[in-house]
């Protein structure tokens, strides 16, 4: 029998509930991408993502038949890209030995690269309703106010799985743990609780104390370390050289100007040979500056810097080098590039991409 609590949150879900291109759907595939798409993400960035990745690759069997550059190009923008590369792996592994066909058992899933238990319980309550509730930075606020945990919320997880269980209304779990995000990002709000509209107030300690603004308890971000990088566009024949990021690590898989992390009291031209010569092996030769920006990612920031370069010494091959690639302007929309990248294409189409001559 529903708890008072999960039928007071349903009715609210069912009146005010947004209308997302996920809602509602039953193909586990597109439930599994949404939940993908949205971990770390705003549901206002994912939306179009979404909607564009589901008309290239409608089924597992087509992701899993994409190469990775094909599908880093859609996922190009959304960020957190090991995401889009796990996701790649594990669609070809229900592809290969699932039939191509999404298993509902909770330890094959979870099993699957990239798949922790928040996204196996989202997946499998809202796919296959299956009684797993989940948490999420947004559920977890709620708890937190609901419950007036005053310590640090990420130690409050397992009193809040053992609240939320017996909440979970076993007929509909995956439309209670859409609610209970829901409730978290449209009336429970970081800086901004709508206690008024909420559904369940009733239950909420926090609301009782007359402050749930001060919940949850969450550690100040500890300040970002900031780098200075210098790049390369290295020019033969009217063509540039763009390099593949390993994919292990931040961005991997993307394309990028060869380049790299500027030293204490190193010199920005100094760096830029260096880094060129240990990554690509060509001798290169600073030229006029095309410009810098400024890119902040998740744990740091970095000023990167631009020059156009050219070689020392001819190619031999014309630059058959493995992970790289001699490209001309116009073919730049074929690569996946990183934000900061696309900063300084927006200042190359500026100077006409001519100041290298």
């Amino acid at each position: 029998m529903p708890s008072r609590f999960s039928s007071l949150l349903l009715q609210w879900y069912d009146k005010a509930r947004r209308d997302l291109p996920w809602r509602g759907e039953e193909d586990p595939y597109k439930i599994w991408l949404s939940e993908v798409m949205l971990q770390q993400t705003q549901v206002e960035t994912v939306i179009p993502y979404y909607i564009k990745w589901v008309e290239r690759f409608p089924s597992i069997e087509s992701v899993a038949l994409a190469t990775q550059d094909e599908l880093l190009k859609f996922w190009e923008g959304l960020g957190y890209y090991s995401r889009c590369r796990n996701f790649h792996k594990a669609c070809k592994i229900v592809a290969s030995k699932h039939g191509g066909k999404v298993p509902a058992e909770w330890e094959t899933f979870l099993s699957f690269p990239g798949v922790g238990e928040y996204t196996a319980a989202a997946v499998l309550s809202i796919a296959f309703h299956q009684p797993y509730s989940v948490i999420d930075g947004n559920v977890k606020r709620v708890m937190a106010r609901l419950l007036a945990f005053s310590e640090i919320v990420e130690k409050g997880t397992a009193l809040f799985e053992e609240k939320l269980d017996k909440w979970l209304n076993q007929d509909r779990p995956g439309d209670f743990n859409q609610a209970m995000m829901e409730l978290g990002s449209q009336i429970c709000r970081r800086n901004e609780p709508r206690c008024f509209e909420c559904p369940v107030e009733s239950f909420c300690k926090a609301k009782a104390e007359g402050n749930p603004a001060v919940y949850p308890n969450i550690p100040k971000k500890k300040e970002r370390p900031h780098k200075t990088i210098v790049a390369g566009i290295i020019w033969n024949d009217g063509k540039f050289l763009i390099q593949k990021r390993p994919d292990a690590g931040l961005l991997g898989g993307l394309w990028e100007f060869p380049g790299g992390k500027v030293e204490n009291g190193e010199a920005l031209d100094n760096t830029l040979v260096r880094e060129i010569r240990e990554e690509t092996g060509l001798i290169v030769e600073p030229g006029n500056k095309v410009g810098a920006v400024d890119h902040a990612y998740t744990h740091f920031s970095i000023t990167l810097h631009l020059y156009h370069c050219k070689l020392s010494k001819p190619l031999k091959d014309n630059g058959a080098f493995d992970k790289h690639r001699w490209i001309q302007p116009e073919e730049r929309s074929q690569f996946a590039f990183p934000g900061a990248n696309h900063k300084l294409f927006q200042i190359l189409e500026s100077q006409t991409w001519t100041d290298h001559e």
